[in-house]
């Protein structure tokens, strides 16, 4: 009978060690990338408003964002580093007051974080770059697509539109 104790209290020191071990790991990335956005010369190209939602977490109004209702091709950047984040492929308008895409531009452009603040349970969506706050991350998008929305804030965004053929010189 004691070497069963024995034998499951070391099991579960293993798994809490594991746990912890696994946790720690994950928000030392996160950490490291964080830095990044609180360095003085990325804050020193960011608004005020935007070095509050960027840095500091906040969110811009629901359904103010220059970006909300832009219908343009083009890839969506960070604001505060240029890294590529979303395609307008990906975007749709979810009702929610904030634009809204069903998936990252590449693996790892987006990063996430817990985020328990306000008595909710969300998931923090970041610059996988720089680690700037992007917004949140949720599991009510396009079914046919990811099933996620990842809801951003347009100030952390940049935009830039896709060279149409128009734009281009015809040469003879």
């Amino acid at each position: 009978m004691i070497n069963h104790q024995v034998v499951l209290c070391l099991l579960c020191a293993m798994l809490f060690t594991a746990c912890t071990l696994a946790q720690g790991e994950a928000s030392s990335e996160v950490s490291e990338t964080k830095r990044m956005i609180d360095s003085d010369s990325i804050k020193s190209s960011l608004s005020s408003f935007q070095q509050e939602v960027m840095c500091g977490g906040a969110t811009e109004a629901p359904f103010t964002g220059a970006y909300l209702y832009n219908k343009k091709e083009g890839v969506y950047h960070c604001a505060a580093c240029n890294h590529p984040l979303f395609d307008s492929d990906t975007k749709y308008d979810s009702g929610s007051g904030w634009p809204s895409f069903y998936d990252q531009i590449a693996e790892g452009s987006v990063i996430t974080k817990a985020d328990n603040s306000y008595g909710m349970k969300r998931t923090e969506i970041l610059c996988g770059q720089c680690g700037g706050h992007l917004g949140h991350i949720f599991n009510d998008g396009p079914r046919n697509k990811t099933g996620q929305r990842y809801c951003v804030n347009s100030v952390s965004l940049s935009f830039e539109p896709t060279k149409s053929t128009l734009d281009i010189p015809e040469f003879e």
